[in-house]
């Protein structure tokens, strides 16, 4: 230690020159050495590539991978430096060899340079080859090798070297002139790209092939005699063509990529997608997009998710159309008109806030709610269904009704809660049209909710009758990503168990397409709850499926918002839906969350909790909220005659000679449609003819609707016709006198329907039945 001081002492020039020497050496290497842009490439869960971008230079230049093939290390290490793993950086011997005949023949003719120094002068942009540049690469060499394992350095050069054209790196090689990936490459294939990057113009199609080929094969032969590679493998190799025009970069998931590539650009990323599954979902959206374009109907997305780990398995973002159809827009995260998909949401609110039970029978029948007048999509009215049957067949009307009773804002209060982020307005806004397609969403938020559902289902038998905190989180397609479901609680997040899988038990109802309109007679067939959806003027068909474990979201449409006849959810959306649920596996059905539920007596034609004069019923599971419904209002206890044809009272006969039955009895309009679909509805009988009439009748308009504005028609010669007032009765005999702004215009007895021909202006219809019961109605008659 004192000799060191004492030398630097002495001299400090020459201990200066070396101390900056030394720092120089240190830190001549730049870091990272490569800082060319490199393409954004997309991985599926199982290494299979998805589709990249090409770098911002123009190249396919693809992110550096540590990950070098076995096979490649062997041929490259043999064709370009046998001693690679045994020398610092150079190799003198090769440096002389080189050095002698250079200057015999007056000119370079030969480098010496080892891999680490190619590498070195690939991230120099190889510039002149100088015997100053080449002291240059050797000392940054030397310092490579201090810095990098062999391995990295090997790496390092196989992820830049040319390949030929604009291709750069082993990975985008493997991928251009042979279609697949680096580790699924044979000795022939990896000994063409080898050799390529010594003289990269010998790849380009048609030309210099034999010059190529004889390059490759005394690779092999090397490969052979060094016993690399056995007899039978050469002489299999040898017969191995060479590539002919490079194939193009696999682009399974685009509209994945170009997501991903707005926050990794120049990055690999390992996506969460199943390879085999993407490639199968996009056969599936081809064919059906070949099918639609028939109809001008253009773009097609599919989102597959995975109940329990939240992530994406298959992301489709549109058909493969064409520009003028806007084949680059990703429809998954745009909003559109939602239709009916939104139903499901409206019945498990009512269920979990305990308004309703599932099979509680909701009024069908026409409706005008402050100028609104929703209509079924088949334009008929069933008077009375219960709302897991609305549900099912997607009734507006009953949907309509219950959102108005249950409240506008309610509802509106746990769609925010949903983090649906494109309902942006107040719900005032939306208005009774919310439940119709009177608000956009979109694909991703749809499936993340009924994904949420799903797993909330599966989470609170699974975990002791508990729910996740972060039960309705964000899924993700990156591999890596973890999601966080939260802390357990006994209390709900959003929704409880019961009234999610009653919802499901409807859901799973639906009607299927027409293909597979026998499904439920098949044991094999898949259960699903699934909900379809149609905006107004066709513009959008939606279909959401899940089972316990996937999540299938299709949409279907124009990106330009243009509708289209047949552009409706079962026919256009719903085929690609069980496609899709095809490709899955089968999965059970969801268990019954028998804590959040509870066995009760349900009156079989009503729905309702049964009351004692149910006379039919049954034991079903309802949710926990569901038990403060009230019993059953539509039986009521009637005094008939021993015939029971008539009702009768203490005014016509004594008690001994009277029949008391508990009746099924529907208000007047709600009866007048029933009876229609229902024949083996019973109304009640009339009161005896001596007996004096109880007030219990009653009667509504089926036609006008409140506050409406009429306009008479007119037959072909111009003349005005009248129009036709329709009312309906308790009472299938009763008489009914008509007033017209209070001047009486006539009576109907049985069927009351009255024909008037007012004049235009604002009216008072005035109905008054023959036992004092009264109804009136507000109308305008337009000019």
């Amino acid at each position: 230690m004192n000799k060191i001081k004492k030398y630097i002492a002495k001299n400090k020039l020459k201990s200066i020159l070396l101390l900056m020497s030394l720092i120089a050496y240190a830190f001549c290497l730049p870091e990272p050495l490569f800082k060319d842009p490199t393409a954004t490439v997309i991985d599926s869960e199982d290494g299979a590539l998805l589709g990249a971008l090409i770098a911002d230079d123009g190249q396919w230049r693809f992110p550096s991978n540590d990950s070098v093939p076995q096979k490649f290390k062997e041929c490259i290490v043999h064709f370009e430096d046998e001693y690679f793993y045994k020398h610092p950086g150079f190799n003198p011997i090769s440096i002389a060899k080189a050095l002698s005949e250079n200057v015999s023949s007056g000119k370079v003719k030969r480098g010496g340079s080892t891999l680490t120094q190619q590498t070195i002068r690939l991230a120099r942009k190889g510039k002149s080859r100088t015997y100053f540049e080449k002291g240059i690469e050797l000392v940054m060499a030397t310092r490579l090798e201090i810095r990098h394992s062999k391995d990295k350095i090997l790496s390092l050069y196989a992820s830049n070297a040319p390949f030929g054209g604009n291709v750069v790196g082993l990975d985008a090689a493997a991928w251009r002139y042979f279609g697949r990936n680096t580790h699924d490459l044979s000795w022939a294939e990896n000994a063409t790209l080898a050799v390529l990057p010594n003289a990269p113009s010998l790849i380009y199609p048609g030309k210099n092939q034999d010059r190529l080929l004889k390059k490759r094969n005394r690779l092999l032969k090397k490969l052979l005699d060094k016993k690399v590679i056995d007899s039978l493998t050469y002489e299999l190799s040898v017969l191995e063509t060479l590539p002919q025009k490079p194939y193009p970069i696999p682009q399974l998931a685009p509209h994945l990529l170009q997501k991903i590539a707005r926050k990794n650009k120049g990055k690999r990323v390992k996506t969460s997608i199943k390879s085999a599954l993407q490639y199968q979902t996009n056969e599936v959206v081809k064919n059906n997009y070949n099918s639609l374009k028939q109809n001008e109907i253009y773009n097609i997305a599919v989102l597959v998710l995975d109940v329990k780990t939240r992530k994406v398995l298959s992301y489709v973002g549109n058909a493969p159309t064409d520009k003028a159809h806007q084949k680059d827009v990703d429809v998954i995260d745009k909003a559109r008109s939602t239709g009916s998909i939104m139903k499901p949401f409206l019945f498990t609110s009512v269920l979990d806030a305990g308004d309703m039970l599932p099979n509680t029978l909701v009024a069908d029948v026409p409706t005008q709610i402050a100028g609104y007048n929703p209509e079924n999509f088949n334009k008929e009215f069933d008077g009375a269904v219960s709302a897991s049957k609305a549900l099912s067949r997607s009734l507006n009307v009953p949907s309509v009704r219950m959102l108005q009773s249950f409240g506008l804002d309610r509802f509106y209060h746990y769609l925010k809660k949903l983090e649906l982020r494109d309902i942006k307005y107040n719900a005032n806004h939306y208005g009774l049209s919310l439940i119709l397609g009177g608000a956009e969403s979109n694909l991703w938020d749809l499936c993340k909710t009924y994904a949420a559902f799903s797993s909330t289902l599966n989470h609170f038998n699974q975990e002791s009758s508990n729910y996740y905190s972060n039960e309705f989180c964000e899924p993700s397609f990156l591999a890596e990503e973890e999601i966080d479901f939260g802390s357990l609680s006994r209390e709900k997040t959003i929704f409880d168990a019961g009234s999610i899988y009653l919802t499901y038990e409807s859901m799973k109802e639906v009607n299927r397409p027409e293909e597979d309109e026998n499904w439920e007679f098949f044991d094999a067939s898949k259960r699903i709850a699934w909900k379809t959806g149609t905006s107004f003027g066709f513009r959008d068909a939606w279909a959401i499926g899940t089972t316990k474990d996937y999540v299938v979201g299709v949409w279907v449409g124009n990106a330009d918002g243009e509708g289209r006849p047949g552009l409706v959810g079962v026919q256009a959306a719903a085929p690609i839906l069980f496609d899709v649920f095809d490709l899955l596996p089968n999965s059970r059905w969801f268990s019954k969350p028998y804590d959040e539920m509870r066995e009760v007596p349900i009156c079989t034609k009503s729905g309702y909790r049964a009351s004692e004069l149910c006379e039919e019923t049954q034991q079903r599971f309802v949710q926990l909220s569901g038990l403060k419904t009230k019993p059953c209002p539509y039986h009521v206890w009637v005094h008939l005659d021993k015939e029971e044809q008539y009702q009768i009272n203490s005014s016509c006969e004594p008690l001994t000679n009277m029949t008391n039955k508990s009746w099924f009895v529907l208000p007047p309009l709600m009866e007048y449609y029933y009876q229609r679909k229902n024949p083996y509805y019973k109304r009640l009988p009339n009161f005896r003819n001596d007996c004096l009439g109880e007030n219990t009748l009653t009667m509504d308009f089926i036609y006008p609707k409140t506050n409406s504005k009429v306009f008479l028609p007119k037959d072909f010669s111009g003349e005005t016709n009248e129009v036709v007032f329709k009312l309906a009765h308790s009472q299938s005999e009763a008489t009914v006198f008509w007033y017209v702004d209070e001047q009486f215009v006539g009576s109907t007895k049985g069927i009351h329907d009255f024909a008037v021909k007012p004049k235009p202006g604002k009216h008072l219809i005035t109905v008054v039945d023959e036992f004092g019961n009264e109804a009136k109605r507000r109308i305008e008659i337009g000019e």
